[in-house]
């Protein structure tokens, strides 16, 4: 499957969730659509949500990414397809829950570092992207993976970047 469409969107519940509630389906940079997504979900939800509540969206959110973006990922016959974006989901959201406070600024700098480590796969991210390459749960594990290294590396950057 080359590019997947509404209805597959909507054929399982791990299509909805891998594919970022359609973000994913984007025909350019589906990823940088994703984490835009992201970045929007954040920001309505971040008023009203505590560092606990946070960090238990994110756990359940990579727990139940993992099983999403497996399933999805063996239904689209492709190992990492570009239109999975929960991966770019939820290691954004870590990235923006950890630099906050910060200003839409801070947040946008934040964003350009994660696309740049997320697209360039250098390091970390190219590591986890050859090693846990295929299908199946590690597959799955892979497909989230490089993205945390990505957000890894875009935290590392900022931290430097503060201090």
């Amino acid at each position: 499957m080359a590019r997947p469409t509404l209805r597959f969107l909507f054929a399982h519940p791990a299509h909805f969730i891998a594919l970022g509630a359609g973000s994913g389906l984007a025909r350019w940079a589906p990823g940088t659509v994703g984490t835009l997504w992201a970045w929007a979900v954040f920001a309505l939800l971040q008023p009203s949500m505590s560092h606990a509540g946070w960090a238990t969206l994110i756990g359940l959110g990579t727990l139940i990414g993992w099983w999403a973006c497996t399933v999805t990922a063996v239904h689209m016959r492709i190992a990492d397809s570009g239109h999975i974006v929960w991966d770019e989901v939820v290691a954004f959201w870590l990235v923006l829950w950890l630099v906050s406070p910060t200003s839409f600024w801070g947040q946008l700098y934040a964003f350009v570092l994660f696309r740049v480590f997320d697209a360039v796969k250098i390091g970390p991210m190219a590591w986890a992207d050859r090693t846990f390459k295929g299908f199946g749960p590690r597959g799955g594990f892979g497909i989230l993976l490089d993205d945390f290294a990505a957000a890894l590396c875009t935290l590392l950057v900022i931290a430097i970047w503060k201090y």
